[in-house]
């Protein structure tokens, strides 16, 4: 089992608001705000994307852009290469990376 990792939600919003905004220069279609706050669930971090945005994606282009998000955020627990993923339910769209159980929050 993995030892339990502490990061801090500043650090973390930082992160990925560079790892969005760098991903936005590969995928124009994603005209979302890298400084969105990030959407925190039991299944996924991430941004949600406004619905207008949202509506024109294909699901292969929602997978590369959260591919391209998460490989700028470096190894995740244990040193493992993070995925990128989405969750779409009736008309929101969150993208983003799987909530792994081992990190704690720390303000």
């Amino acid at each position: 089992m993995a030892k339990a990792t502490s990061i801090s939600v500043e650090k973390l919003t930082a992160t990925v608001q560079a790892a969005v905004k760098a991903a936005i220069e590969k995928h124009p279609k994603f005209k979302v705000d890298p400084k969105t706050p990030l959407a925190q669930s039991y299944f996924i971090w991430g941004i949600p994307v406004p619905e207008p945005i949202a509506g024109g994606l294909t699901v292969r282009e929602t997978q590369a852009f959260a591919a391209e998000v998460a490989s700028k955020l470096g190894p995740g627990v244990a040193g493992a290469a993070l995925e990128g993923m989405f969750f779409s339910h009736r008309g929101h769209l969150i993208i983003g990376i799987p909530v792994p159980p081992e990190v704690l929050f720390e303000r």
